[in-house]
């Protein structure tokens, strides 16, 4: 498993030149500048030129993307064009909210997704089945944003439950993990309950039932145990997009993230802030699928051998 895992951060390599090529190409084609956010008066052409210069501007987008480039191989992510302030305490600072969001809609989503479809393929084809096909159905069409705006309506503006936005205590959490949550919570019990389909009619289950093992324990430890890694995808899927930043849900609610920092920079042109969130989200997008990968040998021994090193075959002697 060290030899898997050593081979997928080397890959982060080609990974992070790819992304980062792409996302420095765009920014370049995007119509604007920092200096022109900057929104000066009375700026000379001279002024304007300077500060070109200053902010290497005036040079092709190869020297420029070389040049932030070099600086990145020496561990420095720069400093924000638009407020001057370092971009990896900035990251850092905000990446924890990040964090305590994802963490919370991950919980939401799996403690009530997982029981869920276990409840609905116990039930196929009953109409109990059929309204928790309906609710996931409903969690996977609905916006977030537009969920987000019914429950500040109704919670924050008419009954004045919980505050409308922020980062301030736990309160100011609780609406932010449903709408997040929400999602995740349909994609895994629509995935809970078709990995546990394909396991509850299999031969070896009604070998379990025959032995006379209890149904607690054919569910939970034969059929849930092999119905482990599709699950384990989804929930990962869903953890590396929240950790890079859920940009829509933080604007909504003034949640103080990454994606709220990355949103900012994209429309302040901070080509310094945006490219060194994207490198950051890039990297722990990497590092959590590594995770689930690894978590796949847990959940099935036949993997755990796939991810040894191969040994060498001696020639014997002649």
């Amino acid at each position: 498993m060290v030899y898997y895992a050593i081979k997928r951060v080397l890959l982060l390599i080609p990974i992070l030149i790819a992304v980062s090529i792409i996302v420095f190409l765009l920014l370049d084609l995007a119509p604007g500048n920092i200096i022109d956010m900057m929104q000066i008066e009375n700026l000379t052409q001279d002024e304007y030129q300077e500060l070109l210069r200053q902010y290497n501007l005036d040079k092709p987008v190869i020297v420029r993307y070389g040049l932030y480039m070099f600086n990145l191989l020496q561990g420095d992510l720069g400093k924000s064009d638009y407020t001057g302030l370092d971009v990896w305490q900035l990251y850092t600072s905000r990446f924890p909210n990040t964090l305590l969001l994802a963490v919370s809609s991950l919980i939401f989503g799996s403690v009530v997704g997982i029981p869920l479809g276990i409840f609905a393929a116990k039930r196929a084809g009953t109409l109990a089945d059929n309204a928790v096909t309906f609710i996931t159905l409903v969690g996977m069409s609905i916006p977030g944003f537009w969920l987000a705006l019914l429950l500040m309506l109704q919670f924050s503006l008419k009954w004045q439950w919980l505050p409308a936005g922020g980062t301030e205590g736990f309160r100011s959490l609780i609406m932010p993990t449903i709408c997040s949550g929400f999602v995740l919570m349909a994609g895994t019990t629509r995935q809970t309950r078709s990995s546990m389909l394909e396991q509850l009619n299999a031969d070896y289950l009604r070998t379990a039932r025959a032995k006379g093992v209890p149904e607690k324990a054919v569910i939970r430890k034969h059929a849930l145990g092999n119905a482990w890694i599709p699950i384990l995808t989804t929930i990962g899927g869903a953890l590396s997009f929240s950790i890079g930043g859920s940009a829509i849900m933080e604007a909504v609610f003034t949640w103080r993230g990454v994606g709220s920092l990355a949103v900012d920079a994209v429309i302040n042109r901070d080509f310094t802030m945006t490219m060194g969130c994207t490198i950051m989200t890039t990297t722990m997008f990497v590092l959590i699928q590594l995770m689930v990968d690894l978590l796949y040998a847990l959940a099935d021994p036949r993997i755990k051998s796939a991810y040894a090193r191969p040994k060498i075959k001696r020639r014997s002697a002649a």
